[in-house]
Parts: structure tokens; C-alpha cells; sequence
């Protein structure tokens, strides 16, 4: 009866494992509102005189307000005042990126005075997309908020418990976004119709982002009676100790904290930016319609979402986290590769599937084994800036290779851009370039995977070890 008594909310195994799925819910919202336009990139252009250059300035610009200094805010709001207050604050920041970026892109927007304000200055971008990538520029601030205010209540929740397979699960669930949206996107734009139109599906994911917030609310109900179990010290930041300001420095100071930040950065750079263009890569290697393309790269989550839960429970279990690390970039190379040299050769749908499966893959062994290890590494108390401070790094890579990669199509593939607009049957670009820059940032990642390794045997972080403890 007494042992009854004492049980926490999250002892109870429906109750955190439902905290799971409401954060994930929420981050599945927002993961699709990051994608919406990728698969219909083409269409962008026809209808929006974007370029490829353009087109990754935008992408890009969904991390710019973080790399000046917003994540690393975020994080000591994060550890000041708790995931309630941070949680919500960032979904509603989303929903008023969101709703800039659907202005931007709709047919409201054409023909105002404020588009003819904005085509005014710096001619060589339209004024939607100078307003859409304002839109995604706060957009990304609440959606890279909610990202480490997510992985710091998971591991309050699931604390000695779970931890790396709720973590794998929340981030498979999330991973579907991907699959999800490059299905309905081509198809809610009407590819291939008379009314086609880039605004519907920017208009959906807009609206699932309330949603998105609705779930966090009620889990924020399962927090608050949660906190009141675990008594006054949770109530405000869940530490024991006070933040300083002086731990930021002493994070920055760890060669161990740049070791996981450097190989975050570069390992992530070649898969999310890679989102944005992969649809188009298919497109024009395989000779496909923008629905075609999407469907073949839309199972590239799959592979993810599959695995990541029996990874999560085998570290939860057996360990292995720098040995994950390191086969998870080795099979990131060989996809790259395969995209850059092998499809171009022999353009086959089996090699496209092959490789996009083999993708996912490799995408849940890093994260799976990447963002558990970082509570064995970082004090509790300044858990959240220490995930701040790696995902603010992280964003450096995300904000500048979408824009280096359209840079890169334009300058390979000269006249395409204008070829398309034009409606000329047949333009497309070569993606060999790009894909061996992606490829690169794998080799990267994959010498600092191994460094890694290398201080995780002489020192005993624990990286190796697994996350339940006999």
C-alpha cells in the first residue's frame, strides 16, 4: 500500500509513454510545416519566379534568428523557467511564423502595396519570398525551441527509465512528418491539375501547428501534477541548483561538448537541407513528375521509424552509443554517393528506393545514440542549455548549406532555372555536385565519430554503457 502511495505520475508506464506521444505530436506538426514546400520546389518557381538559389535562402533562413544568439536564449528560458512556459511559448511562436509564411505565399499577398515595397530593394529576390523567409525565420525560432524544450522533458519523464526508446520513438514519430507530407503536399497543390497552387498545403501544416499546441497544453496538465509529486524543486526550471549564466562558458569550454556539436552539425547538415532538394534530385535524375518523386522519397523516414525504437531499446539495454555513431555516417556516405554518381549512370527507381531506405537508416542509429548520450555528459542543471547550445551550433550548418547548395545548381547548371520557368520540356538539373558536398560532410562527421569513440574509452564517459543500469 505504502509503495502505492509513493508512486509518480511518470511510474506509470500510460502516463509517460502518453507524454511521449503528445510532445511528438507536436513536433510531428512542425516537422511537416519545415517540408511543406519541398516536394513542390518546381512549382514554387513556376509560380513564384523563385530560383534555386532563392529557393535555399529561404530554406535556409529558418535558422538565421538561432545563429545569432535566439537558441541559446531559448535555452536558459528553457532551464529558468521550466518546460511548461518554454513549450508553450515556442508553439505559439511557430503559429505566428506560420501564419507570416502562408501570407506570403498566397494570393492575398500579390499585388499590395507591402510586395511592391519589398521588390523594391535587393531586385534579385521577389518580395514572397523576402516575407516567407521572415515568416520561417520566426517559425524556426519556436520550432528549434520546441525541439530541445522536447528532449529536456523527455528526459525528466523518463529519467532512469526509458529514456533512449522514448527518445527514438518520439524521433521516428517525428520522422513520419517526412513521409507524410511528401505525400500529401504534390497532391493538396493539385500537381499535374489546372489548379495547381503552392498555398493549400502551406495552409494545412499552418493549421495542425494549433493543433500541435492543443496536445502540449494537455501535457503541460500531466506536468504540473507531476511536478507537484516530485515537490518545490521542480516546480520552476526541474533543477536543483540555480542557473548561472557562467555554465554557457563552461559548456563552451569542453572538448567533449565540441566533439558531439561538430559531429551534430555535420551529420544534420547533410540530411535536413538534403530534404529540401531531394524531391527535385529524384526528379531530375529519374525524369519524374514532382508527385512521382516525392512518393519514391517519401520512404525515406520509413527505414528511420522502423529501427529507431529497437535502437532505443538496445541502448536503453546493451549500450554501443559511439559504435552507432560511427556506422550511422559510413552508411550516410555511401548514400550520398550513390545519389552523386551511381543515379546519374544508371537512373533506377530500385537504386532510388535502395539508397533512400538505407538513408533512414542511417538517420535513426545518430540521433537515436546522439541526443541520450548528452545527459551522461552535461550537469543536470543546465541540461537545457547544454541541448540549446548544440542544437545553436547545429544551426549554423542548417542555415548555410541549403543556401550553398542552391548556389552550387545555379552555378552548375546555368540557364536551367529560366528553362524552367519557361515551361521548357525536358530542363532539369544535375545533382552530381551537390550530392558529393553532402557526401563530404559525412566523411567530416564520420572523424569526429571516431574521435569520440577514441575519449569515450580512455576517459569513460559512459557512451558505450547502457542507459538502465542493473
Amino acid at each position: 500500500m505504502t509503495q502505492t502511495i509513493q508512486k509518480k505520475l511518470n511510474d506509470y508506464a500510460w502516463a509517460r509513454w502518453g507524454a511521449m506521444v503528445l510532445i511528438a505530436l507536436m513536433m510531428l506538426f512542425a516537422h511537416m510545416f519545415v517540408d511543406v514546400i519541398s516536394p513542390i520546389k518546381e512549382l514554387v518557381q513556376v509560380q513564384r519566379g523563385w530560383t534555386s538559389d532563392i529557393f535555399g535562402t529561404f530554406a535556409g533562413s529558418e535558422y538565421l534568428l538561432n545563429t545569432c544568439g535566439f537558441l541559446i536564449i531559448a535555452g536558459i528560458i528553457l532551464d529558468k523557467m521550466g518546460i511548461r512556459f518554454t513549450g508553450i511559448t515556442s508553439a505559439l511562436v511557430m503559429i505566428a511564423g506560420a501564419g507570416i509564411k502562408f501570407y506570403a505565399v498566397s494570393d492575398w499577398f500579390a499585388g499590395t502595396a507591402l510586395e511592391g515595397w519589398l521588390n523594391s530593394w535587393w531586385t534579385a529576390m521577389p518580395g514572397s519570398a523576402k516575407l516567407a523567409s521572415l515568416g520561417f525565420m520566426i517559425f524556426g525560432c519556436g520550432a528549434e525551441m520546441a525541439g530541445i524544450t522536447a528532449s529536456k522533458a523527455l528526459a525528466k519523464w523518463f529519467e532512469g527509465k526509458e529514456m533512449a526508446l522514448a527518445m527514438g520513438l518520439e524521433m521516428a514519430l517525428t520522422r513520419v512528418s517526412v513521409f507524410i507530407i511528401f505525400t500529401i503536399s504534390p497532391r493538396i497543390a493539385g500537381i499535374g491539375g489546372l489548379d495547381e497552387s503552392i498555398v493549400r498545403p502551406v495552409a494545412l501544416c499552418a493549421a495542425l501547428l494549433v493543433i500541435g499546441l492543443l496536445c502540449y497544453l494537455v501535457f503541460c496538465v500531466m506536468d504540473k501534477k507531476l511536478d507537484s509529486q516530485l515537490g518545490a524543486d521542480a516546480v520552476q526550471g526541474e533543477s536543483e541548483e540555480e542557473f548561472k549564466f557562467a555554465d554557457v562558458i563552461n559548456i563552451f569550454k569542453s572538448k567533449l561538448f565540441w566533439i558531439v556539436a561538430m559531429l551534430c552539425v555535420l551529420y544534420y547538415s547533410a540530411i535536413f537541407p538534403f530534404q529540401k532538394f531531394a524531391a527535385n534530385m529524384l526528379q531530375s535524375n529519374l525524369g519524374l513528375s514532382a508527385t512521382m518523386a516525392s512518393d519514391i522519397f517519401r520512404w525515406f523516414p520509413i527505414g528511420a521509424a522502423c529501427v529507431t525504437p529497437f535502437l532505443g531499446w538496445y541502448l536503453d539495454k546493451k549500450g554501443k552509443g559511439a559504435s552507432m555513431l560511427i556506422l550511422g555516417a559510413l552508411l550516410m556516405i555511401a548514400c550520398h554517393l550513390t545519389f552523386a554518381l551511381v543515379l546519374p549512370l544508371y537512373p533506377n527507381k530500385i537504386v532510388a528506393y535502395s539508397a533512400i531506405l538505407l538513408l533512414g537508416v542511417s538517420f535513426s542509429l545518430v540521433p537515436a545514440s546522439l541526443w541520450p548520450s548528452i545527459p551522461k555528459i552535461m550537469d543536470k542543471h543546465f541540461l537545457g542549455s547544454a541541448y540549446s547550445l548544440i542544437f545553436w551550433v547545429q544551426n549554423f550548418g542548417l542555415m548555410g548549406m541549403p543556401i550553398i547548395i542552391g548556389w552550387a545548381l545555379e552555378k552548375c547548371n546555368p540557364g536551367v532555372a529560366e528553362q524552367i520557368q519557361a515551361g521548357v520540356e525536358g530542363a532539369a538539373y544535375n545533382y552530381t555536385v551537390p550530392m558529393l558536398m553532402f557526401a563530404s560532410l559525412g566523411v567530416l562527421a564520420l572523424i569526429f565519430g571516431l574521435w569520440l569513440k577514441v575519449l569515450d574509452k580512455r576517459n569513460g564517459y559512459g557512451l558505450e554503457l547502457p542507459n538502465i543500469s542493473k
